[in-house]
C-alpha cells in the first residue's frame, strides 16, 4: 500500500494486521447429510442443566434492564460451590475475555509472554494485540516442560499463560510440577493458569489452582462454564489476588455478563447432580474412545479433558485430510488442528454413546479402504 493510501482510510497499529485471527471449529457436513454430529468444539453432549434453561427463560421478560454490572450473585455462587471469597472473582464473557484482559492489563510493547508451543491459540492472539511478543516453548511428549519454561523466561518476560489441562492435546501437569514452575518464576511475573477443563480431570495429582492462588501475589486462575453446557452463554471467571481484581475491573466493560448468562450461570453452578453426571459421562466414553481409536491402531495423546487428540498414518490416503474429509460426509465434524503444530491430527470431542460409536466404527472403515 502506498503513502497515498494509507492516509485515504484509518488503519489499525502496527503489528495488529500481523495477527492470524482465530478459526474456531467449524459446525457443518457437506449438504445432504441427514445428522450431524458435532465434536469440534468440546461442548457438553449432555447439553445444558434444565434448571440453567429454565432460569434463562425467567430473564425473557426483564431483557429492558440492565444486568448487575459485578455480576454479584453470580460471584456468590461461584464462591459457594468452590469455598471461595467472591471480592477474589471477577466474571467475564467467557474466561477468553479474561485472558485478553490480563494481557491487556500486564502487557506493554515491547514485553515477552510466555506460552508452550501446543498451547491455547487466543494466548498469541492476546499478546500480539498488547504489542508484546509471544515467547514459545517446546514441549516433552505433548505436555509443558517445566524446565523449558523458566528457560524461556528473560528480564522482559510480564506473564506465563499455562492451559492445564492443555487444549488440543488433553495433558496435564501434576500440580507439584506447576508450584515447582512458580517457585522458579521472578515475582513481577504473572502465572496465568487457565483452568477451562478442570471439572473433568480425575487424577489425585491434580489441582486447579486454588491453593497457590491463595497464598501468592502472582498467580491467577481462569474457569469456564462452556464445557459443562453453557458454551452459548459465554460465562467465565477468575480467582485472583486483590490486587489483579482491582486491576482488571478497572479495565474491563462494566456490563460484561449479560442478564441471562447470569442467571443461567447461577443455576448451573449449583445443579451439581448435572455436573457430575456431566463428569460421570466423560470418564466412561473418554476412557472407551480411547481404547478403541488404539485398537484401530491410530495413537491417542493420553487425555485428561473431554475430548482426544488422534494422531494418523503419514500415508496420503489414510492421513488427518483425508479422514476429516471422510467423516465430515458421514455427518461426523471433528476439529483440525495443523494451526497447533499438529497438521497429521483430528481432536474428537467425547459426544454422545452414538456420535462417538459412529466415528470409531467409521474411523475402522475409512483406516481398512
Amino acid at each position: 500500500m502506498n503513502q497515498a493510501s494509507d492516509q485515504a482510510r484509518p488503519t489499525p497499529r502496527a503489528g495488529i494486521m500481523d495477527i492470524e485471527a482465530y478459526v474456531p471449529g467449524k459446525s457443518t457436513a457437506p449438504a445432504g447429510v441427514a445428522k450431524v454430529h458435532k465434536l469440534s468444539s468440546n461442548e457438553n453432549p449432555l447439553g445444558p442443566s434444565p434448571k440453567a434453561i429454565e432460569a434463562a427463560r425467567d430473564v425473557a421478560a426483564k431483557l429492558d434492564l440492565y444486568p448487575d454490572g459485578t455480576a454479584r450473585r453470580l460471584r456468590e455462587a461461584i464462591a459457594e460451590v468452590h469455598g471461595l471469597n467472591p471480592a477474589n472473582i471477577v466474571c467475564s464473557n467467557g474466561s477468553d475475555e479474561i485472558l485478553g484482559l490480563l494481557a491487556q492489563t500486564y502487557l506493554a510493547p515491547g514485553d515477552e509472554a510466555v506460552i508452550t508451543e501446543h498451547g491455547f491459540m487466543v494466548y498469541k492472539i492476546y499478546i500480539q494485540s498488547a504489542g508484546a511478543v509471544p515467547v514459545f516453548v517446546k514441549e516433552t511428549n505433548e505436555r509443558a516442560d517445566v524446565d523449558a519454561i523458566l528457560a524461556a523466561v528473560t528480564p522482559r518476560t510480564r506473564i506465563v499463560f499455562l492451559a492445564n489441562p492443555n487444549n488440543p492435546t488433553g495433558t496435564y501437569l501434576p500440580f507439584q510440577e506447576v508450584r515447582r514452575l512458580h517457585a522458579g518464576l521472578p515475582r513481577n511475573v504473572l502465572l496465568v493458569l487457565d483452568a477451562a477443563y478442570a471439572e473433568y480431570v480425575r487424577r489425585n495429582d491434580y489441582e486447579a489452582g486454588v491453593e497457590l492462588v491463595a497464598g501468592a501475589e502472582n498467580v491467577v486462575m481462569t474457569r469456564t462454564f462452556s464445557k459443562l453446557g453453557l458454551g452459548g452463554a459465554r460465562i467465565g471467571w477468575m480467582y485472583a489476588p486483590m490486587h489483579v481484581i482491582d486491576a482488571i475491573n478497572r479495565v474491563r466493560g462494566p456490563f460484561n455478563v449479560n442478564a441471562t448468562a447470569i442467571e443461567a450461570g447461577i443455576a448451573a453452578i449449583r445443579d451439581r447432580a448435572h455436573v457430575e453426571r456431566s463428569v460421570a459421562h466423560n470418564e466412561t466414553w473418554l476412557t472407551w474412545v480411547s481404547e478403541e481409536l488404539t485398537r484401530l491402531g491410530l495413537r491417542v495423546t493420553p487425555s485428561v479433558g473431554n475430548f482426544v487428540l488422534i494422531h494418523f498414518p503419514e500415508d496420503k490416503k489414510h492421513s488427518a485430510a483425508a479422514a476429516d474429509d471422510y467423516l465430515s460426509a458421514r455427518g461426523y465434524i471433528l476439529r483440525r488442528v495443523s494451526g497447533y503444530g499438529f497438521p497429521n491430527a483430528l481432536r474428537m470431542s467425547i459426544g454422545t454413546e452414538e456420535a462417538n460409536r459412529g466415528v470409531v466404527a467409521a474411523l475402522a472403515t475409512f483406516l481398512k479402504s
